[in-house]
Parts: structure tokens; sequence; C-alpha cells
């Protein structure tokens, strides 16, 4: 029986010293790149701004990329950050982070401590078809995760887009806090 491997999000709630996603490809003997399709600050979408509990006419900075494996496009991810947070640091440029958007939210003062992950099974969008090179009823498995400081309000939330035979298998980790 072969080796089940799978991924976890926990490297990508944390600062890293590599690309999170290239340590994962890597592991499973793939070349991680990521391609940065935007950088924008504007007004959220509803969903976009109650996941980060902000006021009305807060702007957030959103950067979206496109995740490749092998030249191959698996996930279209898109992390949002209040602007309040965001605007003027290179999260809201539009280049590569050097040590990932964590490392920049850390040095701030916001350390992610606690993160909450909802998983969905979706049919594209016109979009996620054309970036991700896939038939229209292609499901895509949907990960959005809410990450906030302990005690204090969101300051990242992520969507993420993955194209189910693309990916490997996801892991939980769950850890029973009642006495």
């Amino acid at each position: 029986m072969s080796e089940l491997r799978s991924s976890s999000s926990d490297r990508y709630t944390a600062p890293q010293q590599r690309d999170a996603w290239a340590v994962d490809a890597a592991a499973q003997g793939k070349l991680g790149t990521q391609r940065l399709l935007a950088v924008e600050t504007g007004p959220p979408a509803d969903e976009v701004r109650d996941a980060l509990q902000l006021p009305p006419g807060a702007q957030v900075v959103v950067r979206r990329r496109l995740i490749l494996a092998d030249g191959e496009p698996v996930e279209i991810a898109a992390s949002y950050y209040p602007a309040s947070i965001a605007a003027d640091t290179p999260l809201a440029e539009n280049k590569k982070v050097r040590g990932g958007a964590v490392r920049i939210l850390v040095e701030a003062g916001y350390r992610l401590d606690e993160s909450v992950e909802r998983v969905t099974a979706e049919r594209p969008t016109r979009e996620d078809v054309a970036l991700l090179d896939i038939a229209e009823d292609e499901p895509l498995i949907v990960i959005r995760r809410v990450s906030a400081p302990t005690g204090r309000e969101p300051v990242e939330y992520a969507v993420n887009r993955m194209v189910g035979n693309r990916v490997e298998p996801l892991e939980y980790r769950m850890r029973n806090t009642r006495q």
C-alpha cells in the first residue's frame, strides 16, 4: 500500500523562511510556484467584510495568486487584509512578499494565533474555468480561513479555490479542549 500524503494549513498561518507552497509541493516531488494575479485595495464584498468583522465603509487589501504545481494551475488563492493594517505595508504592493504575508502581519504585531477553516465543494466561476483550465462542471474544493491574534479581531481572510484532482488530501488535526 502506498503512503497517504497530505497537506496541512498550519504552515500557512505561521511566518516562514521559505514559500510554504514550495515546501509542500517539494514534499510531493513537485515544483510549487505562484503567479501574482492582482493586489488591490477597495471595498470588500459582504462575505469578506463579515469574515474580517469590519465596519461599514472599511477597505481591504486583497492579494490574488495563481498556485501552480509543475507549471499546472491547481488553485486560486485570495487573501484579504483590513486596509487599516495592510495599506502602508508590502501587503499592498503589487509584488511578491519576501518571507510571506504572515511575516508582515507578525512584524506589525498581529500573530495569527487562531484560525477557523470552512471547507466546501463549489462549482467553478467563469474566471476559475479560465485560470485553472478546467471544465465548467469540475467541482472545486474551497477553503475559507479566518485568522486572528488571540482575543482580537481577524486580520486575514483567505479563500482558496482548488482543483480537487490536482491537490493532495487535506489534513486536519483536532484537539479536545473539554475537560
